[in-house]
């Protein structure tokens, strides 16, 4: 379980209704890094074979532009400077959230417009989605677990989601904080099979990447064992892999060394041409979690000045070129990348109040301002 983890449960509440407006879609490239995602749409590249398809790469990536993007409003009415640093987060392609604030009478239309509007005509755009809604979660997961009916409403919600999508092009995180299913009442698997009907249902959709949520690297101190602990039970062997870090600051290249050893153990458990991806969008001067002695875990403190470490930033901008030099990585670290990573996504949100709502402009303009991309 994560150090000084104070849950966002409770932040993650009707309030967020808001989250349901939609808007246009742009994307990000390695040529935009430390500039302002520009106003047309581009590819992104991957370092991959024809062989070794990557789902993700060589399309748009859209970017989900309004209200319901809480730092849009921001960035539209900021000015000079501020509007130029807010671009960095509003401007670039995100995997919204979406949960139990989104009603199950709604949730088909809201994900179809959605789509429709992020993928601006182009039905070969893809739309990046994060699904929370599993009921109990976090703390409240260790307690007890799903009731009859929580169970049948996680399952018509799920059902209703993927109606939604259709055909869409998807790149899909499945359940954030993935270990928490580990510590469910009396060892039960209940949470982790309730995940893994959403998995499949995802995953047979004709152009959805399902990337289930392991936790991070610091989170399960690197043991590949507690990873297929989480994803075989929840649906790895449909899915197209996993997620790592999405709510932790861990570093890049740990996250690419854990990954791999996990992508490793699930082929040697018979889950075999695994991948996963790695949120990037707080880790630009990475710490782990069990070092970390500050605020919150959740709301920890961002940087102060450019090159400050152990500190959340803004790390390397969403893209499907995952070995690109501009990374920094070792050669070990992008040969590794280039086989397993299918991108780095921003999933994770530091600009937000404990990474939920609501938009906190002084840590937007602190992370946009101090990261090193």
């Amino acid at each position: 379980m994560r150090t000084q983890a104070s849950r966002r449960t409770a932040a993650l509440s009707v309030a967020t209704a808001a989250m349901l407006a939609c808007g246009l879609a742009v994307a990000v490239t390695p040529s935009a890094i430390g500039t302002p995602a520009p106003a047309a749409r581009a590819v992104v590249e991957s370092p991959r074979t024809p062989a070794e398809t990557n789902p993700l790469a060589n399309r748009t990536w859209g970017v989900y532009k309004g209200s319901g993007d809480q730092a849009w409003t921001p960035y539209q009415r900021a000015k000079g400077r501020k509007k130029q640093l807010l671009a960095k987060i509003a401007l670039a392609p995100k995997a919204k959230w979406y949960g139990q604030w989104i009603p199950t009478n709604k949730v088909t239309a809201t994900v179809r417009k959605h789509i429709a509007i992020a993928q601006a005509g182009d039905p070969e755009a893809l739309v990046q989605m994060t699904v929370f809604r599993l009921k109990p979660w976090e703390d409240e997961a260790c307690r007890r677990l799903p009731r009859a009916r929580e169970q049948r409403d996680y399952k018509r919600w799920i059902d209703r989601f993927a109606a939604g999508i259709g055909s869409a092009h998807v790149a899909l995180v499945l359940q954030p904080d993935g270990p928490f299913a580990l510590c469910a009442p009396g060892g039960s698997q209940l949470p982790s099979q309730l995940i893994g009907y959403a998995s499949h249902v995802f995953s047979a959709l004709p152009n959805v990447s399902v990337y289930i949520d392991a936790g991070a690297s610091d989170w399960l101190r690197n043991d590949p064992a507690k990873a297929l602990r989480i994803l075989v039970p929840a649906g790895i062997d449909t899915a197209r892999g996993f997620a790592l870090n999405s709510t932790h600051y861990a570093s890049t290249s740990a996250e690419i060394a854990f990954g791999t050893a996990v992508v490793q153990a699930l082929a040697a458990a018979g889950y075999a041409d695994k991948h996963f991806v790695v949120n990037t969008a707080s880790n630009g001067a990475p710490f782990n979690g069990y070092d970390y002695h500050g605020p919150n875990f959740d709301n920890a403190t961002t940087c102060k000045t450019a090159g400050q470490t152990a500190c959340v930033t803004l790390g390397i901008p969403p893209t499907a070129d995952v070995a690109n030099p501009a990374w920094g990585l070792s050669a070990t670290d992008a040969a590794n990348a280039a086989a397993y990573v299918d991108g780095y996504l921003w999933i994770g949100r530091p600009w937000l109040y404990m990474q939920a709502d609501p938009f906190d402009l002084k840590r937007a303009l602190a992370v946009a301002r101090t990261s090193p991309y």
